[in-house]
C-alpha cells in the first residue's frame, strides 16, 4: 500500500439511544507517520477509530483509506491494517509468544516464521521477561504491550491503537513513545491518546476531537499558530484578582485558571503573582495549552449560539 491519504468525509455516528457520537466529521491526512486523535473521555475517538478500522458503520458519510473505501472494501482494507482496539483483551491461558504467533498464523504467517516475528516484537517492546509467562499472570500494562506487540509483528501498512498507553506506568508508556516514534517510519499510525504529553511527543499530525465534532488539525507548530498568544500561565483556583493584560483568562475543566498572553505580560503578572505569594506555573503554549484553547473556545461559541 503506498502512501496516500485517508480521508473522512461528513461521518456521523448515531446510536440506539440517540447520543451522536460523531457530527459530520471531515478531514484528510496523509496516511505516513504518526496521526493522532486526541479528546477528552467520550469525544468520539473510539467511535471514529472503530468506523476506520472497519469494525463499525456510519449512519452517514464517507470515509476511505489510500483509495479504500472503509464500508465497500471492508474485506481487503482488513488484509492491511492491523487494530489494537482499547477494549482488547489476551487469552488469559496462552503467553505473549503464543498470543502474537496465533495471531500472525491467523494473517496466513507460517508457524516457524511467526515464532521468529513474535520474539522479535517482543523484544522490541520491552517484555522479553515476559514472553513464556501465562497471560493470567501478566499485570494490565504488560498485556497493553502484548496486544501492541501484535500489531508491530503483523506485516499491515496500517495500524490502529486506540489509547495503546492506558495502564502503563510512566517509564513504561515512554518507552513505548520509542517504540511508536520508530514504528511510524515504516508505516502509517492511527494513534488515539487523552495523554497530552504523549501526542505531542510522537505525532506528525494531530487532529483536536470535542463532542463529536473536529475541531481543529495540523501539526503541533500549525495548531499553536491558532492562538494569538504565545505564554500561559495556570494558577489553583477562580478567585485571582489580576491586574490589566493583554490576552484571555478562562476557566479549565480542572478548576485551575488559564492566562494567554504576551511575553511581556506574562513577565509582569507572575512578578505580581510571585510578591502576593500566589502558587502558579508558567510556559511557552504547549500542546495541553492548545487544546484547553481550542476546546474552551469551541464551548464558548456553542454557548453563545441562539437556541
Amino acid at each position: 500500500m503506498g502512501s496516500g491519504e485517508l480521508v473522512c468525509d461528513g461521518i456521523v455516528k448515531r446510536f440506539s439511544n440517540g447520543k451522536v457520537a460523531l457530527s459530520s466529521v471531515s478531514f484528510a491526512t496523509p496516511t505516513s507517520g504518526i496521526f493522532t486523535l486526541i479528546g477528552r473521555n467520550g469525544a468520539g475517538k473510539t467511535t471514529l477509530t472503530r468506523i476506520l478500522a472497519t469494525l463499525l458503520e456510519p449512519n452517514s458519510g464517507r470515509a476511505s483509506i489510500n483509495g479504500l473505501d472503509v464500508m465497500s472494501d471492508a474485506n481487503e482494507l482488513r488484509h492491511r491494517i492491523a487494530v489494537v482496539p482499547q477494549e482488547g483483551r489476551t487469552v488469559s491461558w496462552m503467553t505473549p509468544r503464543q498470543t502474537i504467533s496465533s495471531y500472525l498464523m491467523w494473517r496466513g504467517v507460517g508457524y516457524s516464521e511467526s515464532m521468529k516475528l513474535a520474539d522479535v516484537a517482543i523484544r522490541r517492546v520491552g517484555i522479553d521477561a515476559y514472553g513464556m509467562k501465562m497471560n493470567s499472570t501478566l499485570s494490565g500494562g504488560i498485556k497493553r504491550k502484548v496486544l501492541v506487540a501484535m500489531a508491530l509483528a503483523s506485516d499491515a501498512d496500517i495500524i490502529f491503537l486506540d489509547e495503546p498507553t492506558t495502564g502503563l506506568d510512566p517509564i513504561s508508556r515512554k518507552q513505548l513513545w520509542n517504540v511508536l516514534t520508530d514504528l511510524g517510519k515504516e508505516r502509517f499510525v492511527f494513534l488515539t491518546t487523552h495523554y497530552l504529553e504523549e501526542a505531542e511527543a510522537v505525532s506528525d499530525r494531530i487532529g483536536i476531537l470535542n463532542d463529536g465534532r473536529l475541531l481543529s488539525i495540523g501539526t503541533t507548530q500549525e495548531l499553536r499558530s491558532r492562538l494569538k498568544y504565545r505564554y500561559a500561565l495556570r494558577i489553583p483556583g477562580t478567585g485571582v484578582d489580576l491586574p490589566p493584560f493583554e490576552g484571555e483568562k478562562f476557566t479549565r475543566r480542572d478548576g485551575e485558571t488559564q492566562v494567554m498572553t504576551t511575553e511581556e505580560d506574562a513577565a509582569k503578572l507572575s512578578r505580581e503573582l510571585v510578591n502576593r505569594k500566589v502558587a502558579f506555573s508558567m510556559n511557552p503554549v504547549d500542546l495541553d495549552d492548545i487544546f484547553y484553547y481550542i476546546v474552551t473556545e469551541d464551548e464558548r461559541s456553542k454557548e453563545a449560539r441562539p437556541l
